[in-house]
């Protein structure tokens, strides 16, 4: 069985390498998941094997650490440190530099401002003593 993803998860997962912005870095599984392929974390590396104009370097292993090798592994920190990314030790520091996300499949509800309804919002028990 080929590692290679198919046509549309390929793009559904390039797609989402490209909307981590400058300065920040994501995991091979966070990419997954973001694209809609939990635990796909191999498909992400499949996917970017080849692909051209992708900011590869953006995307790390688990905790921040860079998993290619040799001149790929020195060439990757370089790119990441002329984007402002900084490192503790050998892995990038997370907490500053870690892109999140969006959930996917939620949908944001309006608050009492956004309806249209300029009145307060009850509680339920202030609901039950006027009513």
């Amino acid at each position: 069985m080929s590692s290679r993803p198919k046509p549309n998860a390929r793009e559904k997962i390039i797609t989402t390498i490209r909307r981590i912005p400058r300065g920040k870095v994501s995991t091979y599984g966070a990419v997954a998941k973001a694209a809609g392929f939990p635990r796909g974390a191999r498909q992400v590396a499949a996917a970017l094997r080849g692909a051209v104009a992708v900011p590869w370097q953006r995307v790390l292993g688990a905790g921040g650490a860079i998993k290619l090798r040799g001149e790929y592994a020195f060439e990757q920190r370089f790119q990441l440190e002329a984007e402002g990314v900084t490192f503790r030790g050998r892995k990038v520091d997370m907490k500053l530099h870690e892109h999140k996300f969006p959930k996917s499949g939620r949908i944001s509800r309006p608050g009492p401002q956004s309806r249209g309804d300029s009145r307060p919002r009850l509680s339920g028990r202030a609901k039950r003593d006027t009513g």
